[in-house]
């Protein structure tokens, strides 16, 4: 078995970002980091959109990343920490669209280890050196400079290791152009490793250390070392060193040290300034509990700077420092708006703040003000005995604020993140359509949504109108070749002509110098200022002073098709003759003497637009009914000859030749495609040479039932083609390579571009009598989500088997559920405390919800109808009950009446896991499943992680024990347990009497159920312990599953073993074989492994695509959607892994990792082929791709067409 691996949706989280001047233009941008991907996001100062520029894997794991300017440089490189031992400086290269890696330096060994550097980046706000750090000992500077023809240098590394020591943080001061230094915090643990009592460890110190890089004696000296708090686990560099026009200094140096509930204000020969971090007034708030600042961004304008600092609640608060030159006379704290918590904050100087955040969408803000004259408290050091440092060790008063909603920012742009995807399910629910969706249980806390996912472009309607009739075609013209936007617009009906001007209204007009008796075939705005209407009869060039030229069909013929461009027109009569009419430079339509009898009936015409500086285009295709396109010259030298000819397999419907750039056929010029729609609904794409006029290069793709038309359109100003099917799809290029997406809308009958005031970019389609006008807003997303709100962390899902209902349980540790808190406060209300209402009535999905003390949990199950998109009823679970699995089951002794068992457990303790006791939650469906009654509760002594249905049974992981239940009057009955297993059961599959059992660290067990003597006996495991997270069966012996750490393995038990145990009625068999290797007698063999980088939540075994073949689908934490598709020939095999084998000698990792390692982290890659990396071909330069292709005795458009033909035929996309 082989597998090819494929990336649908690449990660969502960010979990870092960095801002700076990337492209060397004057705007700024930000460059994300996604686990595995780097990208460069480019917000739009005008409209606030944030649009993505280029997207890269990097075949690594990023650890950290940092912006940096070399002295007096207009543009920022990106400095890049990763697994893979080296340190990488990228720079943006704006004319490739690409990332250049301009420096990689190897300093150790690869993977993420405790004393490897790579978790940690700081950089001299002067660009003169970074400090690169690992979580423990090692520490490195390099010293960047420009040498003679100005290219940036890096110097060898220059080492600050401190042994036995665990580094907490590091940043850069800023010292103007004095040494560089580097502050980092750091614990050193020789004393407490030796000391067994524990109070070395109690009375461990965490040291603030000032790292100086002397540039005259090229070594790192470490310059001063303090004891700070010892919750301190932030640094914040602040401003300081001399401007360098006057004498000035714009700030004080040294840094923010953040620490639990405080930040204080530190730098070397300095008095500390220490400040309360305001806290939530809230009446159920954990006293007890500690607020540390997790985000932090500084922020400098002409002459001041201020902090945002982030709380693990999501608040934000400015900072300010009042400082007479170095010298620092206050530190001020005061609360400033909420926002999601976030992994990084960027503050641009157009006045946004991008808020990368943790979990959920990632959000732009504008700032309003910046909160200067409001009248929030603000705390400041100097309300405190010398500055809040009288007594470092005790904690200062507590500060407090009431949280409101968003004052100084406002939100004016979203990124849809599905980070982080807890469980998720492939089924086909939606009304007429023939791909399935892909539903996820997605995000944390109020904050949660459950997704739908659907393949396609999100289109946003501007305007629908209805029509008095039904048209057949629509067209819009603008008046003049130099008009911005369009005037008209052109609707063909059976029997007439319909012509509506576009102004501030759209209203019809009579006096166009249009035929409006007779249906139009097509519309053009042709020469300079002329506009031409070609109908059945002949076809009209109205001038721009309203004179009318007509040319008149001959007596007796018809015109069928038409095509035209701003010079030329070509007619068919309906005598299967081609009629061509040319420009003339006085603006004259000249017919070419002779007529082109083609012998079968022409169905369809096109011809390209002209060329940039030229006359005319010089091909036309012409479609007959004998199943031909033929490619005919409309060159002076051979005009209407037959150059080549292509043969179909249905008659065509529709042709068009467009010109489109993709990178992967030609990286300079765009390559003109020809476009054949069949009445069969395939779409064939041919490439015409532009010399030669051969076609070349076929690749066909089903569209739908209906015949195609095909429409050429402009698509955020380049050149698109819209398909109209039964579906519609558009072709498009984006990022230089050419997708082809359907788009998530009504069905169209007829489309066109569209440009007006309100709507630059648009298109414009009819859909029976209905007029829209709509547009595309985003092209990267080729996955549309529509959202339903949850009120807690999803955690598990399932369908009704029947209905197409979902029902999914919910549930947050340390938070008190909404009955809890209501009764908690009315306690307090009887014992006479004043309670503030508005504190209680901020809504949980912007604020989320107080803290509450480890053991407390909100939990509830809930009813969702996907299609509507809502809420249908909850349950809540009351006791401090949390739900942790679920099933639908047919039990046997009710005659097959489905129940829904939902696993719960009481006062939960996630480590060590425990509770006061589980249960068995069993339910009847009501009201056709929209509702759910309660019927009884069956208890167990530990946490049921996975219950499923097996045999009009249910069989449920409690604990480490599996047990088989039955339908009882007051509670489930146990039938039968099997207590072997190592640790905690987490999933559970089942086909015929087998069940295959996850356990959380014991990797896969085959478990088989004997009725007769009513045995559960497990008969075959894993050689190697795996950290379980989803499985799915293959087949009967084969089981897919994936792991903690990131992996997907395929393991499969020997058939013939298999047999055996089916064929041992009792299992008698199995209880005397002797076990192996301290486990089960018989053991699978692992036939695939491959380390996707993200960890896997859930697994399906599903096809994609109607008719298709079945694939593995695999959704993971960080929003990633990828599949694994099964080779079908060993041909195939062979030729994709050469080609991978070639990708990887050519295609070097952006961090510098090498693939195979990565592709093998921890166990070696096996039967997988990457195929992302293989689609990295198309982006290679010309020379390579035909150096390779020319190794695997192909053509280039051979292996593209592979390539793409693997990816359409399993998923679609």
């Amino acid at each position: 078995m082989h597998l090819y691996n494929l990336t649908l949706q690449p990660p969502t989280a960010i979990t870092q970002a960095i801002v700076g001047n990337f492209s060397g233009a004057r705007q700024q941008e930000i460059i994300v980091s996604r686990g595995t991907r780097l990208e460069l996001l480019r917000p739009d100062v005008q409209t606030g959109k944030v649009s993505t520029v280029v997207t890269s894997d990097v075949f690594g794991s990023i650890r950290s990343l940092a912006a940096f300017r070399l002295t007096g440089g207009t543009k920022d490189y990106a400095i890049v920490g990763s697994d893979s031992g080296r340190i990488i400086i990228l720079d943006y290269d704006p004319k490739t669209s690409s990332f250049v890696k301009v420096h990689q330096e190897t300093y150790g060994k690869s993977g993420a280890r405790r004393i490897v550097p790579g978790q940690y980046l700081a950089t001299d706000p002067k660009g003169r050196a970074v400090m690169i750090s690992a979580m423990e000992k090692a520490k490195l500077v390099y010293i960047l400079n420009r040498d003679a023809a100005a290219n940036l240098t890096i110097s060898s590394p220059l080492e600050a290791h401190k042994n036995n020591a665990i580094i907490h943080h590091i940043v850069g001061l800023d010292v103007g152009f004095e040494n560089p230094m580097f502050a980092a915090l750091e614990v050193e643990y020789t004393e407490s490793d030796q000391d067994p009592t524990g109070e070395a460890f109690n009375a461990a110190e965490k040291m603030l250390t000032y790292y100086e890089l002397d540039l005259g004696l090229n070594h790192v000296v470490r310059r001063w070392s303090e004891p700070t708090d010892p919750r301190a686990n932030l640094l914040v560099q602040v401003p300081g060193g001399q401007v360098a026009s006057s004498e000035r200094y714009d700030g004080p140096s040294g840094v923010l040290v953040c620490c639990e509930d405080h930040i204080i204000y530190r730098h070397m020969d300095a008095p500390q300034h220490r400040v309360p971090i305001p806290r939530r007034r809230h009446p159920l708030e954990d006293t007890e509990r500690g607020l540390i600042i997790t985000a932090a961004v500084m922020h400098k304008m002409k002459g001041a700077f201020f902090f945002l600092l982030q709380s693990e609640e999501g608040d934000l608060y400015k900072v300010t420092i009042e400082h007479d030159e170095q010298d620092v006379r206050a530190l001020k704290i005061k609360y400033f708006d909420t926002v999601p918590v976030a992994n990084s904050l960027c503050i641009l100087k157009s006045g946004f703040l991008f808020v990368a955040s943790e979990f959920g969408d990632h959000y732009l803000y504008q700032f309003q003000k910046l909160g200067d004259d409001d009248n929030e408290p603000e705390s400041a050091s100097t309300d405190y005995a010398s500055f809040g440092m009288a007594d470092p060790n005790s904690p200062l008063p507590r500060a407090y604020f009431k949280p409101r909603a968003l004052d100084n920012l406002t939100l004016v742009d979203q990124q849809e993140s599905l980070d982080p995807i807890i469980d998720s399910k492939v089924i086909n629910l939606l009304p007429n359509s023939d791909t399935p969706q892909i539903f996820a249980a997605c995000g944390r806390g109020a904050r949660s949504s459950f997704r739908t996912l659907r393949h396609g472009l999100d289109v946003e309607e501007v305007v629908s109108s209805d029509l008095p009739g039904i048209p057949n075609a629509v067209w819009t013209t603008k008046l003049k070749e130099d008009d911005e936007f369009d005037s008209y617009i052109i609707l063909s009906f059976v029997n007439g002509t319909l012509v509506l001007s576009i102004g501030e209204t759209i209203e019809e007009v009579q006096d166009t110098g249009f035929l409006s008796s007779a249906p139009t075939l097509a519309v053009q705005q042709i020469g300079g200022d002329a506009l031409l209407q070609v109908h059945p009869q002949g076809i009209r060039h109205v001038l721009s002073d309203r004179r009318v030229n007509e040319w008149r069909a001959p007596q007796g013929k018809t015109i069928v098709s038409a095509t035209t461009n701003k010079r030329q027109v070509v007619v068919a009569l309906s005598s299967a003759e081609l009629v061509y009419f040319e420009l003339d430079l006085d603006g004259q339509l000249n017919e070419y003497q002779d007529r082109k009898a083609m012998g079968s009936t022409v169905l369809a015409l096109s011809i390209a637009e002209v060329p940039e500086g030229r006359q005319r285009t010089p091909f036309l295709a012409v479609g007959c009914e004998d199943q031909t396109v033929r490619i005919v010259s409309l060159d002076p030298d051979n005009t209407l000859e037959t150059i080549s000819l292509q043969a179909l397999t249905a008659p065509p419907s529709s042709i068009c030749i467009a010109d489109m750039l993709d990178a992967g056929l030609n990286k300079t010029q765009p390559t003109t495609f020809v476009n054949i729609g069949l009445q069969n609904g395939v779409l064939l794409r041919t490439v015409l040479d532009p010399v030669t006029g051969q076609l070349t290069d076929t690749r066909t793709r089903f569209l739908g039932t209906r015949p195609i038309r095909l429409v050429r359109v402009m698509i955020q100003r380049n050149p698109g083609i819209l398909a109209l099917s039964s579906r519609s799809w558009l072709n498009y290029t984006y990022q230089n390579l050419m997708h082809f997406t359907p788009l998530i809308f009504e069905n169209l009958d007829y489309a066109f571009s569209f440009s007006a005031e309100l709507c630059p970019e648009g298109l414009i389609g009819i859909s029976g009598s209905v007029l829209r006008i709509f547009q595309i807003p985003r092209l990267g997303t080729k996955l549309k989500q529509d959202a339903i709100p949850l009120s807690y962390t999803p955690r598990k899902f399932v369908p009704h088997p029947h209905n197409g209902l979902f029902y999914l349980i919910e549930g947050d540790h340390r938070v008190m559920s909404d009955t809890e808190a209501k009764q908690q406060i009315e306690l307090l209300r009887q014992g006479g405390k004043m309670i503030d209402d508005t504190a209680l009535n901020l809504p949980p999905e912007q604020f989320g919800r107080p803290k509450a003390p480890a053991g407390t949990w909100a939990s509830c199950i809930r009813v969702i109808d996907p299609v509507e998109g809502k809420t249908l009823s909850v349950v809540e679970l009351d006791n401090n009950e949390a739900a942790f699995s679920l099933a639908i089951v047919s039990f046997g002794a009710r005659s097959g009446e489905l129940h829904l068992v939902v696993g719960t457990a009481q006062d939960t303790f996630l480590a060590p896991r425990s509770c006061t006791s589980g249960f068995l939650r069993t339910y009847r469906f009501v009201d056709e499943g929209r509702s759910l009654e309660f019927m009884h509760k069956t208890e167990t002594n530990d946490v049921p992680m996975a219950v499923m249905a097996f045999q009009g049974k249910l069989i449920a992981g409690v604990g480490k024990s599996l047990r088989l239940y039955d339908m009882g009057k007051k509670k489930l009955l146990r039938k039968v347990e099997n207590k072997g297993f190592s640790s905690a059961i987490l999933t559970l599959n089942t086909q015929g009497s087998r069940i295959i059992v996850g356990d959380m660290q014991d990797s896969i067990s085959y478990a088989v159920y004997k009725a007769p003597e009513n045995r559960l006996l497990v008969f075959a495991d894993d050689t190697q312990s795996r950290w379980v997270t989803s499985a799915t069966m293959v087949d009967y012996n084969t089981v897919a599953a994936a792991d903690r750490f990131g992996n997907i393995f395929v393991n499969r038990l020997d058939p013939k073993i298999s047999e055996q145990i089916d064929d041992d009625p009792t299992g008698a068999g199995i209880l005397h074989e002797k076990g192996l290797l301290a486990g089960a007698p018989h053991k699978t063999a692992m036939i695939a492994h491959f380390h996707v980088g993200d960890i896997v939540t859930a697994l399906h075994r599903v096809p994609l695509v109607a008719g298709g073949r079945e694939v593995l689908l695999y959704t993971g934490l960080h929003g990633t959607v990828g599949i694994l598709v099964p080779f079908v020939s060993k041909d195939d095999v062979d030729f994709i892994s050469t080609l991978e084998q070639h990708m990887r000698t050519e295609q070097g990792s952006l961090v510098g990792r090498d693939h195979l390692s990565w592709r093998g982290y921890y166990v070696p890659v096996k039967a997988v082929v990457d195929g992302d990396l293989c689609e990295t071909y198309a982006r290679l330069p010309q020379s390579k791709q035909s150096a390779i292709a020319g190794e695997l005795d192909r053509t280039v458009g051979e292996v593209l067409k592979k390539l793409e033909q693997l990816r359409v035929t399993a998923s679609g996309f």
